[in-house]
């Protein structure tokens, strides 16, 4: 197993007090799918804890455990969106 890198991190927020966290890779996340997911079972939650562990084993690309791990955050309320300045 090798932790695969992301092409840009994730920012999620986690815990109580609402932690912010930049995860990187596969690896990370992972963790936090297995420890400190609320909405853990969950179809959404299910395919990214199955697409990292793919990537980890060479199997996916990385971008694609990183776009499943977006959205399972995305329903468990924990994506931190990153709002694009206006040019102008």
């Amino acid at each position: 197993m090798q932790t695969a890198w992301f092409s840009k991190p994730v920012v999620v927020s986690v815990g109580v007090a609402g932690a912010i966290r930049n995860l990187s890779n596969t690896q990370q996340a992972i963790e936090l799918l297995t420890t400190h997911w609320r909405d853990a079972g969950s179809l959404k939650h299910q395919s990214a804890l199955r697409a990292c562990r793919r990537t980890m084993s060479g199997d996916l690309p990385p971008e694609i455990a990183r776009e499943a791990f977006v959205e399972a955050a995305r329903e468990a309320h924990i994506l931190v969106e990153q709002v694009q300045p206006d040019r102008e």
